[in-house]
């Protein structure tokens, strides 16, 4: 089983988090530009968790020492049933760089959107809280230098 795969199935923020390149970019299903950045992908995921109901991988595609795995799953949103896939590349390092993620049908991509909507104060507010941890961080590290 993927290490991304177990992180998900465990509800493991941090260990999803730590996967995450610095430079990954989330392509969502409701959103047309795509999400740049760790903090914003770790904040969007943690969304998605709060959102989703019933959630479960049911196929994964891709060799063990290939760049590129689908993982397809079901879920819940407000009672609408989905079905998706994450289409995730990995770096040279081993983290993703590259987060895609498509839903059907169009009514559990409806409710979606609307879940996410009505998350993204929060997912904004986290990804600039986290931001500015890891800019104070650098700023503690470059003084001590």
């Amino acid at each position: 089983m993927h290490s991304f795969r177990k992180a998900v199935e465990a509800r493991d923020a941090a260990a999803i988090e730590a996967l995450l390149a610095d430079n990954v970019e989330f392509t969502s299903p409701v959103a047309f530009k795509p999400y740049l950045g760790k903090a914003i992908t770790a904040a969007i995921l943690r969304g998605v968790m709060r959102v989703f109901e019933d959630f479960r991988y049911i196929k994964e595609i891709g060799a063990a020492d290939s760049g590129d795995h689908a993982l397809v799953f079901e879920a819940t949103v407000a009672g609408k049933r989905i079905t998706g896939c994450d289409f995730l590349h990995f770096d040279a390092d081993g983290r993703i760089d590259e987060f895609m993620v498509m839903v059907r049908p169009l009514s559990g991509a409806q409710a979606l959107a609307e879940a996410m909507a009505a998350q993204f104060e929060q997912i904004q507010a986290e990804a600039v809280a986290q931001i500015e941890r890891e800019a104070a961080t650098e700023e503690r590290q470059a003084a001590g230098s």
